[in-house]
């Protein structure tokens, strides 16, 4: 689990990034594309091509093309119809697809990994609803299909990995970028806008970072973790990304929030976070 609890503090900062430098400034599609390219770039000298199946190789990069490169696509722009706030809400909904999804792959319904999930939703919802923009509509439509691409590509991640036990992760995972990497040129060919290239030097530093640490260094270790924990655990700590942002754009941006609201709020997730622990103390894998 300590995977993805780093992973969370990592990504708390991406939100505000996103949204207070790049959102409305620098074209969306050029934002994913370099962010993608830097972190292929990351994991092409570990690549490994020999003794790896083609099947698992496309699989990878199917993933990576839904899981970062279309979710990428639906993420940045939703922030130009809301708040960084409002994305954090609408992103409630992960941890019950997460569990929805996987129930369906087994073709069966875990009750107790989806009363997990809906409490930690509960508990998010408690933290951010506030009111919603005018364009709340759109927003919200364009974040679900983000969480959809991105609860899938965990799900199918860990189900796929689960398979390659003996697999050191970081020698295919180039391969996830590579898949993300396609899709995101394709679409800045077809859809990006040259002239909202970044204009500062902060900007250009931002992308970096965000291509290098949180893409890069985030998702290997995000989905690793994901591999590591049972769908219960995975789908709680989705949500434990929402408190952790606030607090972050809280204490570096200044905006305001409702602490006690955000205390009750973490309280809640990580409750579900508990009592999942609890009922699956040994279980890592389901």
């Amino acid at each position: 689990m300590i995977y993805l609890f780093a992973t969370t503090l990592l990504w708390a900062f991406s939100f505000s990034l996103i949204g207070v430098y790049l959102a409305g400034q620098v074209d969306a599609w050029f934002s994913v594309l370099m962010r993608v390219a830097l972190a292929m770039l990351i994991f092409l000298p570990f690549l490994k091509c020999r003794h790896v199946s083609k099947l698992l190789v496309i699989k990878l990069m199917g993933i990576g093309a839904i899981q970062l490169g279309v979710m990428y696509g639906f993420y940045y722009h939703s922030f130009l119809f809301l708040t960084v706030p409002e994305v954090l809400l609408f992103t409630v909904m992960t941890p019950l697809i997460v569990t929805l999804l996987n129930d369906a792959l087994d073709q069966r319904f875990n009750p107790l990994f989806f009363i997990a999930a809906a409490v930690a939703t509960l508990g998010a919802i408690t933290i951010r609803y506030d009111g919603l923009s005018g364009d709340f509509v759109i927003g919200f439509f364009i974040v679900q299909g983000a969480n959809l691409c991105f609860a899938s590509g965990q799900v199918f991640y860990k189900r796929i990995m689960a398979n390659e036990p003996h697999l050191s992760q970081h020698t295919v995972f180039g391969y996830f970028f590579i898949g993300a990497f396609l899709v995101s040129a394709v679409s800045f060919a077809l859809f990006g806008d040259a002239s909202k290239l970044p204009q500062t030097t902060l900007q250009w530093s931002i992308l970096t970072y965000l291509g290098i640490v949180a893409s890069g260094v985030g998702y290997f270790a995000w989905n690793k973790g994901a591999t590591q924990v049972n769908v219960g655990t995975l789908a709680v700590m989705n949500n434990l990304l929402i408190p952790a942002g606030i607090l972050v754009n809280v204490l570096i941006w200044n905006r305001d929030a409702d602490i006690v609201r955000l205390s009750i709020g973490s309280g809640i997730i990580l409750l579900a976070l508990l009592i999942n622990q609890k009922i699956f103390p040994n279980s890592r894998m389901k």
